[in-house]
């Protein structure tokens, strides 16, 4: 399962919403992810540039397909927030093997009373989602009024969980486990070194990618947070960035 290049670095680690698709409604640009799917078949083929796999908070069988369509068939990929892991070469799925079982029922405590809290007032759990629980409603100042609420009574219930805002959604995630400690796994499963990773995020969320790999970069529609931690910004924005990305990797 590992992957080898003769450019500088072997992988690029990736988010998905902000990055190659939009995290809104709006539909994903096929011409431009058939460029990235084109980049991944002559990496594949070739060895001459790093390898995109990719990081997101999505439901891993989202991920997975997004994955696949990229024409990543080597690297695996993260899913939930470093929940999951879907591994191309037996397509199986891994989660994150700290996760307890009583972990697992207080997530499905925090599922109920949110749902019973928040759906009332049109507020939407994403399915899909195993190990963790984000929140959904069109009234995007509204989502960031309950975020406190969410998290002081989480700390109250002593329930171990991370509260955070993306664009449009409100991630709560076991505290233990993010996009930095899945991709410490991916690198452990595959043998790349880290020195030879590079990776693309849009949100403070992606500082755990930030935080793991030897390069990183944003496009243009990032959070001015995230770029202050970026080797490169793109003057591009989500995928229009992305591709411009690999070009500089590739110079």
């Amino acid at each position: 399962m590992s992957f080898r290049s003769t450019a500088a670095y072997d992988v690029v680690i990736c988010d998905i919403d902000g990055c190659i698709s939009p995290e809104s409604h709006a539909p994903i640009d096929g011409h431009k992810l058939t460029r990235l799917a084109e980049y991944n078949r002559l990496s594949l083929q070739q060895h001459d540039r790093p390898l995109v796999t990719l990081c997101s908070g999505r439901p891993i069988g989202f991920v997975e397909a997004m994955c696949r369509l990229i024409h990543n068939t080597q690297v695996p990929c993260i899913g939930e927030n470093g929940v999951w892991m879907w591994l191309p070469d037996d397509n199986s799925f891994e989660i994150d093997p700290t996760i307890t079982p009583e972990q697992l029922q207080i997530v499905h405590e925090a599922s109920t009373l949110l749902r019973s809290q928040y759906e009332p007032k049109g507020v939407v759990l994403q399915p899909g989602k195993t190990a963790a629980v984000s929140l959904y409603h069109a009234d995007t100042d509204y989502l960031r009024s309950i975020m406190p609420v969410i998290s002081d009574e989480f700390a109250r219930r002593g329930w171990p969980f991370r509260v955070s805002m993306t664009w449009l959604y409100i991630n709560c995630d076991l505290q233990h486990v993010n996009k930095g400690t899945a991709i410490d796994r991916l690198l452990a499963r595959t043998g790349i070194d880290p020195a030879r990773t590079a990776g693309i995020g849009d949100t403070m969320g992606d500082r755990f990618i930030a935080d793991r790999v030897a390069w990183f970069a944003c496009p243009a529609n990032a959070d001015a947070e995230i770029k202050q931690r970026a080797d490169y910004v793109s003057e591009f924005e989500e995928i229009d960035g992305v591709l411009d990305i690999l070009q500089r990797l590739s110079e």
